[in-house]
């Protein structure tokens, strides 16, 4: 208990020295809150080096301008400067429709070019998979040399929580489809698993908000809306255009059937703001409780050393109930995606009938043949 203290102390004060000095960068004039929490929770052409706010690990811009693709390090157009490659000039808007972008000065004026770099959040997406392709080759690996012997310490964990989402939730609610839809669930639940413990950590290779990025979650999402709607059966969609109601409700006016349509737009959106909100939420209560220490500090030396010692005290607490919340949200995305889907592969009554009467004549067969 007292490592882990320890580690949550240093990790809060990795927190804490960027937002220390990005309140000195205002020279004495007041902070503004707003702006810090949504420079640190927003994405970036570069990687933040622990203590030391000013320098960061450049990161590739790769962006198509006026006269063709240009490729270099973000380091060129660091602090406000101005890259200048052949004829084109490029560097980061510090106001405008395109604050925080990367733009080209063309005329004297911003033009917003076609952007492929590699970003903050879009470096933390490939790392999230290669965590989560790593860990799962290595349990493969294991169990082909092995066989049924269970792995010990972090690989044994891995493989109990895979059995504990495929047995509770994939295989409980899909029954026989679960082989079928599993491989895509348990790489959500991983996937979103470890984009939330990643962001916990506010050093490198962590401290990308990505599940607090509704653009990620909606297009999890939207993966999730994909494969629910395309693999579902003439029930389901049976059910969607032509509900079993009575028939005012669906003719001449077809009330049901928008009410359905409409129904199938709103899961999404639901998965969509669900993880997005209650990730956002835990990351900006935790800066929120660092910058009480910079805001309380006009008030003297004794409420600085009280307002210090709770806001570290409820960080640290914070973040243990993260690493809680990192979980339930993976758990909890990947369960409602699960019943999504399940809905989905809802078949008619008599097609339910002719499976029992198929199953029973297989199993008398069986029978017989062993008599």
């Amino acid at each position: 208990m007292k490592k882990l203290f320890l580690i949550l102390s240093l990790l809060i004060a990795a927190l804490v020295s960027p937002v220390r000095v990005a309140a000195d960068d205002h020279g004495g004039a007041k902070i503004d809150p707003k702006e810090i929490i949504f420079e640190h929770l927003g994405d970036g052409y570069g990687w933040e080096v622990p203590f030391n706010h000013h320098k960061r690990i450049p990161l590739p811009i790769i962006v198509w301008g006026s006269d063709g693709l240009h490729c270099f390090l973000s380091s060129r157009v660091a602090h406000g400067e101005t890259y200048v490659d052949g004829d084109a000039s490029f560097k980061i808007a510090t106001e405008g429709d395109y604050k925080g972008k990367l733009v080209e000065i063309i005329d004297g004026k911003e033009s917003k070019p076609w952007d492929f770099s590699i970003t903050k959040n879009v470096l933390a997406l490939f790392i999230a998979v290669i965590v989560v392709a790593f860990c799962c080759i290595m349990l493969a690996r294991w169990h082909k040399r092995k066989g049924f012997e269970a792995p010990r310490k972090g690989l044994g964990l891995f493989e109990t929580i895979v059995e504990f989402v495929y047995n509770g939730v994939v295989k409980s609610t899909l029954k026989e489809n679960a082989p079928r839809f599993a491989p895509y669930l348990l790489t959500v639940f991983f996937f979103i698993l470890f984009m939330n413990l990643l962001g916990l950590i506010v050093v490198f290779p962590g401290g990308a908000n990505l599940t607090g990025n509704i653009a990620v979650t909606l297009v999890l999402a939207l993966l999730t809306f994909f494969v629910t709607n395309i693999f579902g059966t003439k029930h389901y969609w049976k059910e969607i255009f032509w509900p079993d109601v009575p028939l005012w409700l669906k003719f001449p006016l077809p009330i049901m059937p928008i009410i359905e349509i409409f129904g199938m737009f709103t899961k999404p959106a639901a998965l969509t703001v669900r993880l997005f909100a209650n990730m956002m939420g835990g990351h900006m209560i935790v800066i929120v409780l660092t910058l009480l220490i910079f805001i309380f500090a006009e008030m003297g030396a004794a409420a600085l050393g009280a307002t210090t010692v709770l806001s570290m005290l409820f960080s640290i607490f914070m973040l243990l109930l993260d690493v809680l919340v990192s979980f339930i949200q993976a758990y909890v995305f990947t369960m409602l995606s699960t019943i999504f889907i399940a809905l989905a592969q809802e078949k008619a009554e008599h097609e339910h009938k002719e499976k029992a009467e198929h199953e029973h004549k297989h199993e008398e067969k069986t029978a017989q043949a062993a008599k």
